[in-house]
């Protein structure tokens, strides 16, 4: 009875065949309850709204608050270059991301403790490095994760298995900011210290679970020597023009990950600032955007990842342009009601860049070096993140509406080299 509804749960989810096979059930299960329970706490440790603010709570200064963003970012996308060679040489890829995440899991715990203990520079300090720790870990994961996606899982439901966690992991998150918004949590450090606590323990469950993933031994022969060196690794940017673009069209659209920051810089150019109290309804807003979205971008992922990056590239586009004006007209969004709205459709345009890309990563050709190209796009993507930090400098000179709207320019740049990439979705090619 249980098997029956798992295939039928399985078809309805995927259009898939509900006489799939039992391991190809068993692996959608397992990645989707190890991904919801990562996605949940990730949004428990959110750098852009729940660390800085507790960072702020704790009297932190603004240069550590500031740095939360491009250190979890970053950190978590440059060491995978590193990572690529050793990943590849891998009979089984799953112990890095499962290893990885219950490294992050660890590290988690810490913050939890710095806060619980610590306060001002010295709590901030702690933080931070926790949060630099956590990056490396999770860039085991995302370095392997496409790869053992690819593996384990059939074309049509990749995206399907991602957008459908993200989705649950966002009504997890959704729960955490009504609690908190209607004090059930109180707005203290001590608090959220112990809900980034429940996130480290769903980290390394979530590890655990992975460590389950009936993976197939990849064949490795052969790859030594084509691994062996930093020319080696950068050989696909030199020979795959595709690739190129789409690291371009990647590149484009990281401001949709970095514009939320600035959406709330602007509102609080009018004289309201964001405390622990008033966090809840930022979070409310970007877990809900979450839930309306991530389901439902995965599946068009799985149609059409490049279509889905079009789309989204437009929509953030149209999103930050228009908070963009209003800002310059107005000097502000409305408080923290206003944040809250942009907040939410930026959120809905970024889930929409991350399943596309995500998606069309997993599903391209990668001459067998699904690791490599994983690895070499995220350090780009990486080393890009680290200069976008500059922006930061750039609000503080010209204020963050001239910003925003340089957002909304590199978002729609963004679309503009993403009509130009193949389709690798079966289904779309045939369109």
């Amino acid at each position: 009875m249980a098997q029956e509804l798992q295939k039928r749960l399985y078809g309805a989810l995927t259009d898939g065949d509900e006489q799939a096979g039992s391991g190809q059930i068993r692996a959608f299960a397992t990645h989707f309850t190890a991904l919801t329970a990562s996605k949940l706490a990730g949004g428990l440790v959110d750098p852009k709204l729940v660390l800085s603010s507790l960072l702020v709570a704790l009297g932190a200064p603004g240069a550590l608050v500031g740095a939360l963003v491009p250190v979890r970012e970053a950190g978590a996308l440059l060491p995978q270059l590193a990572l690529a060679a050793w990943i590849e040489r891998s009979k089984q890829r799953k112990w890095f991301w499962a290893v990885g995440s219950m490294g992050q899991g660890a590290a988690v715990l810490g913050m939890a403790a710095a806060a619980l203990t610590l306060e001002g520079a010295a709590a901030g300090w702690v933080i931070l490095a926790c949060l630099a720790v956590l990056a490396i870990c999770r860039s085991a994961g995302s370095a392997s994760h496409k790869d053992i996606l690819a593996r384990t899982l059939d074309k049509g439901t990749r995206g399907t298995v991602s957008g459908l966690a993200g989705t649950i992991g966002a009504v997890g998150v959704l729960v955490f900011a009504l609690l908190l918004s209607f004090g059930v949590i109180p707005g203290t450090p001590s608090a959220i210290a112990a809900v980034i606590a429940l996130a480290g323990v769903l980290l390394i469950l979530a590890g655990l679970v992975f460590t389950r993933l009936d993976e197939p031994e990849a064949d490795i022969e052969d790859m030594e020597q084509g691994l062996g060196g930093v020319r080696a690794v950068f050989a696909p940017l030199r020979e795959d023009a595709q690739l190129r673009r789409y690291i371009l069209t990647r590149t484009l659209l990281i401001s949709t990950a970095l514009a939320p920051p600035f959406v709330v810089m602007l509102s609080a150019s009018q004289g309201e600032s964001v405390s622990l109290g008033q966090l809840g309804l930022l979070v409310l807003a970007s877990s809900a955007a979450a839930i309306v979205s991530s389901y439902i971008w995965g599946r068009l992922s799985d149609r059409s990842s490049r279509r889905t990056l079009i789309f989204a590239g437009l929509s953030a586009a149209a999103v930050l342009a228009l908070a963009a004006i209003i800002g310059t007209l107005t000097g502000g969004l409305g408080g923290s009601f206003g944040a809250a709205g942009f907040v939410f459709a930026a959120k809905i345009a970024y889930e929409g860049a991350r399943a596309g890309r995500k998606t069309y990563l997993a599903d391209m050709d990668a001459h067998g070096q699904k690791a490599v190209y994983t690895a070499l796009s995220n350090s780009i993507l990486g080393v890009m993140l680290l200069l976008g930090g500059g922006f930061g400098l750039l609000a503080d000179l010209v204020g963050p509406a001239l910003v925003l709207g340089i957002f909304a320019a590199m978002a729609a740049g963004g679309a503009l080299v993403a009509v130009g990439l193949r389709e690798v979705q079966a289904g779309a090619q045939d369109d």
